[in-house]
């Protein structure tokens, strides 16, 4: 599923002619790795940070999003959690939808259906959050399109 979001990645920065750097961290890597990787993109120019989530970012989610902050790059990730820590932006599958979902599922279960023959959902209502504060902090401006799109906003 990386690969895929990867190429997907790789085919819409093209398309907006941005440059793509990628900084693979890898779940055994020490955090000194993910410092290392902050310094060389804050070196070379990066202006901004797209966080793929993953077990390493559920491990060191606080420590990225604090490394993006200490560097002003807005960063925008996957993991709902972020927006708290200070993140810009997240965009995450909604998981009150999900576990609703789920409930529906394990119901079926319980009233005989054979799990495999139940098929295999996508998430289908995701969340949009901004944090607001660390727009300021950073001297940006969301516009008006975007601010009307968030489900949720921590000012």
């Amino acid at each position: 599923m990386r690969d895929r979001m990867v190429a997907e990645l790789q085919v819409a920065a093209s398309k907006l002619n941005l440059k793509l750097q990628l900084f693979d961290i890898a779940r055994n890597d020490p955090p000194e790795r993910i410092d290392a990787a902050f310094e060389a993109m804050s070196r070379d120019g990066t202006q901004a940070v797209l966080g793929l989530s993953g077990a390493n970012f559920s491990r060191e989610g606080k420590r990225i999003v604090g490394l993006a902050l200490k560097y002003r790059l807005p960063g925008v990730f996957s993991s709902g959690a972020s927006v708290e820590a200070g993140a810009l932006m997240t965009y995450d599958a909604d998981f009150v939808d999900l576990n609703r979902r789920i409930a529906g599922l394990v119901d079926k279960i319980l009233q005989g259906a054979k799990p495999g023959d139940i098929p295999i959902e996508q998430p289908n209502t995701f969340v949009l959050a901004i944090n607001l504060r660390t727009a300021k902090a950073m001297g940006l401006t969301i516009p008006p399109s975007i601010l009307v799109r968030a489900d949720r906003m921590i000012e």
